[in-house]
């Protein structure tokens, strides 16, 4: 599972960079301030639970208790950042995107509830015993 985790996070760590540089270097003379900003908040809270993910995968003590928070900030980050992405990238791709909308809150809930899963498995996940 760590070593699953440590890949994964990566994955998404370089994912996170590359889209960022996309979109201060290319993006922003092609979208609106407002798709650019929201492209840019997918970006940030990817790179956020990136790391929180790649911490998580160092630290555990216990693979049970870091299993479902793992696959909910996988969840997360896929519906949050993702849906942002292609949400905001409507106007360039010309692809409509607009059944992705619920998709962006449902991803929040999914992080929302995996620092609350942390919070309540705290002990499990980081003491010895």
């Amino acid at each position: 599972m760590k070593n699953k985790l440590l890949l994964i996070s990566s994955l998404f760590g370089a994912l996170s960079v590359a889209l960022g540089a996309l979109a201060a270097h290319k993006l922003r003379g092609m979208l609106e301030i407002g798709s650019l900003d929201a492209f840019d908040k997918g970006v940030r809270y990817q790179m956020y639970h990136t790391l929180l993910l790649f911490a998580l995968a160092v630290s555990y003590k216990s693979e049970k208790a870091v299993k479902p928070i793992a696959y909910l900030l996988i969840a997360g980050i896929c519906c949050f950042s993702f849906s942002i992405y292609l949400l905001s990238t409507q106007s360039i791709t010309g692809i409509k995107f607009s059944f992705l909308g619920p998709i962006t809150p449902i991803g929040g809930l999914l992080l929302i509830s995996a620092w609350l899963m942390i919070g309540f498995k705290a002990k499990e996940l980081f003491n010895d015993k």
